[in-house]
């Protein structure tokens, strides 16, 4: 069965844009986390965010295609760049017809809709852009990268939120065992727009601190919610034996799961979503070596976090670590940059700490990296994963 390998990766974040920018500031505990800057938040309930900041599209993307997509295609299309650049793939090189592209996106072109919707309201629907039928749109992130590139092979877009991430590359894998020659995956979100914000404060999980330092404190008494974030990651997936450079790491396992309907008294799956991806890896618990947390910041979703891996790894059985503490929830960008977090720690040796957690709550029983980066030998990273409205995955990065 062929390997899936992961060869490059693209990052916009917002402590870091561009991996070495984001890799440093991560094992710097440097957080990403303001006052949102976009626009007059002061009558909004929520006020912090994690924020692309330094990202001009003029420097990264085509004036074409600037015009035509969103602040989340613009995201990935820098990325992308990024990706094949540090993988030394040249898509000009390879038959369209081996190439594909599958992205994760969970809320749509919102800061393109909104203004486009604007228009129509203020001044009528002759002022509203072409572009506005498909820039929106979930998918329209795979489709320009597909177009761009000339990768015309299998593509799609996962639309799991949080999850997706992982959903996404769990898809590449398959491709590429199915004999696609690279998959360009990953996913990017940006949701910070008015509309965007008020529609995720509706869940009511969002944090409403004013403080950067605590709004967002996953696994710990002061845990009142998350923080929202824009951006993401970007990878290059290949078979292993036509990868051009050394690969990061090879995409050993993974699995995803459904929750019940709240009231079944049914459990949920996480737990099953984390076993499935160690067995599909052929790894034993105490084979991995860093456990990536979804951390929602939510008591509740905290809790069965912690107790599902407790029920896997025993207590403190694993160190784990939840850098996105640093960036906010990115939603389908998230896991997929926590995805290639676990990467660079694997080439480096290195787990990036959680940050403003001081001590998480004993009776969760996690051996959490708190406060600085803890060197550890490192061969196998589980990477956890929840989408809002109850999916589930897992997936397992391994050295080579």
């Amino acid at each position: 069965m062929s390997a899936a390998v992961v060869t490059g990766i693209g990052v916009a974040a917002p402590n870091g844009l561009g991996v070495a920018d984001y890799w440093a500031a991560t094992l710097a505990g440097k957080s990403g986390i303001d006052v949102i800057t976009a626009y007059d938040v002061g009558s909004y309930p929520v006020r912090l965010a994690g924020e692309v900041k330094g990202f001009d599209p003029a420097e990264r993307v085509p004036k074409r295609l600037r015009a035509q997509t969103d602040h989340m295609t613009h995201l990935a299309l820098a990325a992308t760049d990024e990706a094949l650049a540090d993988a030394g793939a040249d898509p000009a090189e390879l038959p369209e017809y081996t190439m594909s592209v599958i992205t994760a996106n969970s809320s749509g072109g919102t800061v393109f809709g909104q203004r486009e919707l604007q228009k129509l309201w203020a001044q009528g629907p002759l002022y509203v852009g072409a572009y506005m039928s498909v820039a929106w749109f979930y998918a329209a992130t795979t489709g320009q990268l597909s177009i761009r590139h000339g990768m015309r092979g299998p593509c799609g877009v996962i639309a799991t939120e949080q999850a997706g991430g992982l959903d996404a590359v769990g898809h590449a894998r398959r491709q590429i065992r199915a004999g696609t020659r690279l998959v360009v995956t990953g996913g990017t979100d940006a949701s910070l727009s008015p509309a965007g914000l008020t529609a995720q404060i509706s869940t009511r999980l969002l944090s409403r601190g004013d403080d950067p330092g605590t709004a967002y404190q996953p696994f710990s008494a002061g845990a009142r919610g998350y923080v929202p974030g824009e951006g993401g990651a970007i990878m290059i997936v290949e078979e292993a034996a036509a990868a051009r450079r050394r690969p990061y790491g090879r995409i050993a396992g993974y699995a995803a799961t459904f929750d019940p309907p709240p009231g079944s008294g049914r459990p949920p799956t996480l737990r099953r979503a984390i076993e499935s991806a160690l067995a599909d890896a052929m790894v034993t618990p105490d084979g991995v070596d860093v456990v990536f947390a979804d951390a929602y910041g939510v008591p509740e979703l905290d809790r069965a976090e912690a107790d599902a891996l407790r029920e896997v790894f025993g207590p403190r059985g694993v160190p784990v670590t939840a850098p996105k503490t640093m960036t906010g929830r990115l939603y389908a960008g998230g896991a997929a940059l926590d995805l290639a977090t676990a990467l660079l720690a694997i080439r480096d040796q290195v787990i990036p700490p959680t940050v403003n957690v001081a001590e998480p709550l004993p009776a969760y029983e996690l051996d959490l990296v708190v406060g600085e980066p803890r060197e550890a030998p490192l061969r196998h990273a589980l990477v956890v994963a929840r989408g809002y409205g109850g999916f589930n995955a897992a997936a397992v990065v391994s050295a080579l």
